[in-house]
């Protein structure tokens, strides 16, 4: 239980300093992220640029600041959005059956044959490279596992004694589903969330390397680790410090992701 604990903390920690930096990125930077400076290209870290500048003499700091807010803004919306859809749809068909079950699942299993990322590209070819192109394409991907997930639960809840005694009582069938039923799908849907905010984070930057995420000048950490490529050999740091932004931010969300799972999963509670 200690691990668990432990796990949950550092990973708050890394998610709390993360939502942080974007909060401050809103108001100050140590320099103005988008001004040249062709007189400090490539220059290493050092007492004025901490993490160094790029190839247009942009420090770099100040970009991997609003690169975080880049992140967190297009991961809470896709996750905003994947939550949302795919609780509604996964209540409706869990809750329905028959049919109406059959015809939503089919399209849902159609969905999830595709990998996200190979989806996401092709709507982002529809919607176009830019902030919330991806966070519709994202959202879209993400969808049918969340409607999956809750799906689940909801086959699992309808036939429970608190349901049937609400049908008696004469509720409604839609007060029944967000009433009662609802409530009790939180714990797994909390998780998953979790889980897709880092999902959606690594996609984003995964997106903007392939050059189909928000373009530049504007700094994502995945842009910045493409536009860092070609100069890697003589400036390391414009690769290493938005791979390693990824990293901890990523680390921080699966640590937090696994503590809930253990607090809010009855199974594994029986497990301590």
């Amino acid at each position: 239980m200690k691990h668990v604990s432990l796990n949950g903390l550092i990973g708050g920690v890394l998610i709390a300093f993360l939502l942080t930096i974007a909060v401050l990125s809103l108001f100050w930077t140590p320099f103005d992220p988008m001004k040249l400076s062709f007189t400090a290209r490539l220059a290493a870290p050092g007492p004025l640029h901490l993490l160094g500048t790029d190839e247009f003499g942009r420090d770099v700091l100040s970009r991997l600041m609003v690169g975080a807010r880049a992140s967190v803004w297009i991961g809470c919306l896709t996750v905003g959005f994947a939550v949302i859809a795919g609780t509604l749809i996964g209540l409706v068909s869990g809750y329905a059956r028959g049919w109406i079950d059959g015809l939503i699942m089919a399209v849902n299993n159609a969905l999830l044959a595709f990998p996200g990322i190979l989806l996401a590209l092709g709507l982002l070819a529809v919607f176009g490279a830019n902030q919330y192109g991806i966070i519709f394409a994202l959202g879209i991907a993400y969808t049918p596992s969340m409607a999956r997930v809750v799906r689940g639960a909801v086959l699992s809840l309808r036939e429970r004694e608190f349901v049937e005694a609400s049908r008696v009582m004469g509720n409604g069938e839609i007060f029944t589903m967000f009433r009662h039923i609802l409530p009790n799908c939180l714990a797994p849907i909390t998780v998953l969330a979790t889980s897709m905010f880092g999902w959606a984070i690594l996609s984003e930057s995964a997106l903007s390397f392939l050059g189909l995420g928000v373009p530049p000048p504007a700094p994502t950490w995945g842009n910045m680790l493409a536009a860092g490529r070609p100069f890697i050999e003589q400036a390391v740091w414009l690769g290493l410090f938005p791979g390693l932004c990824i990293a901890l931010t990523l680390l921080g969300i699966n640590l937090l992701g696994d503590a809930l799972r253990d607090k809010l999963d009855p199974r594994m509670r029986g497990l301590k």
